[in-house]
């Protein structure tokens, strides 16, 4: 039987463990916290700090392979493990890329892979100076997440909410819609992708609001977006599984916005909606068994479950009962203990052949539940 370290004890790691319940694997999470959603799930559980070289290292050393659930992980500790042999999905090489904002546009610039325009700033002395590129999009080159380490500024009246700190300076694109796709690459190389999700988010949070699959595009887009995404995950030259985030301008050109280089939040509808879920295949690729089939089963709404405005502390779930009467809804929960203002506490999935009806039943959850202390 295989051992697979998880990095990261989140709710990525939970719904990952949920799926390996269903093969021959035994499975080791490491994680600062002990309560942390996925612990109690894991064959063996490891206190340790993800971004500590010996902490990683120790964890790995006995494993066949390990993954993550988020990017910022010591990817030195990676390199080292690669080098000895585990497996490590995605390779070291493509999260030192990705979770470095600066390193991730440069690799789309040179691989003619279709993005926004961008300038790299050092410092806010160097933010001022590029005040004739605005109106952009300011983001921190390491450990943003959720909507954390990202400045929209219109006007140079916004340069001082920039960064202070190496970042990209991106121009702002006139977007459409945005979309995500998932990939996944296995260990020969051969790929699996998923149908693209339409994402709108909430503005004020900057944080995913909801999501419908598959989203609305025309043909050609479609096509486009598919090759794109494809060709950003291919030239990455490794196995697992990526969620390649893309805008569609008002031109309906397609330009990559951000790649996740694990399971993600925009796949999480895969899970009822299609018949290998995200992390059933990152499963299948890590384990060397073919890839899943990405159809749907049904068309689907997903609507991420966040702690409500004004609530801090031991959560407390309200309405729960209203959203599991609604047909074809799936909620899952995180197991998180406490809540707070803006904070992914769950989501919920809701499969229908008619796309009104979609909308509709996202707007009810919404109303619905609402995660309080």
């Amino acid at each position: 039987m295989q051992k697979i370290g998880i990095l990261g004890g989140g709710q990525l790691g939970r719904m990952l463990l949920q799926e390996a319940a269903n093969y021959p694997v035994e499975t080791f999470v490491m994680e600062n916290d002990e309560q942390c959603p996925a612990a109690h799930l894991c064959d063996h559980f490891t206190k340790g700090d993800i971004k500590n070289f010996d902490d990683v290292y120790q964890f790995g050393k006995n494993l066949d392979a390990i993954t993550i659930e988020i990017e910022n992980v010591n990817t030195d500790a990676l390199e080292k493990l690669e080098a000895e042999g585990v497996k490590v999905y995605p390779k070291p090489s493509v999260l030192k890329t990705i979770k470095n904002k600066i390193l991730q546009k440069q690799y789309y610039q040179q691989h003619q892979i279709p993005t926004s325009d961008f300038i790299v700033t050092q410092n806010l002395y160097e933010l001022e100076a590029a005040a004739d590129f605005l109106p952009a999009v300011h983001k921190i080159g390491e450990g943003g997440y959720d909507g954390k380490g990202v400045q929209l500024l219109p006007d140079t009246g916004s340069i001082a909410k920039g960064f202070d700190a190496p970042s990209v300076l991106e121009k702002m694109v006139d977007v459409k819609k945005e979309i995500a796709i998932m990939v996944a690459i296995a260990n020969d190389g051969s790929a699996a992708i998923y149908p693209p999700v339409e994402m709108v988010f909430d503005s004020r949070l900057n944080l995913l609001d909801f999501q419908l699959c598959p989203a609305e595009l025309d043909e050609k887009v479609l096509w486009k977006a598919e090759a794109i995404a494809l060709s950003v995950v291919k030239n990455f030259k490794s196995a697992g599984i990526f969620a390649v985030e893309l805008f569609v301008d008002m031109n309906n050109d397609v330009l990559v916005n951000e790649t996740a280089p694990r399971v993600h939040n925009s796949g999480h509808h895969t899970i009822e909606a299609h018949y290998s879920s995200q992390f059933d295949m990152l499963w299948r690729v890590m384990l060397n068994y073919p890839l899943g089939n990405t159809d749907a089963v049904l068309p689907s709404v997903m609507v991420n479950i966040i702690g409500a405005e004004g609530f801090s502390g031991k959560v407390q779930y309200e309405g729960l009962e209203e959203v599991l009467k609604i047909e074809n809804a799936f909620v899952h929960l995180y197991g998180k203990k406490e809540t707070k203002p803006g904070r992914k506490m769950g989501h919920a999935t809701v499969m229908s052949k008619e796309k009104a009806d979609l909308l509709l039943q996202a707007g009810k959850i919404k109303r619905s539940l609402i995660v309080k202390s």
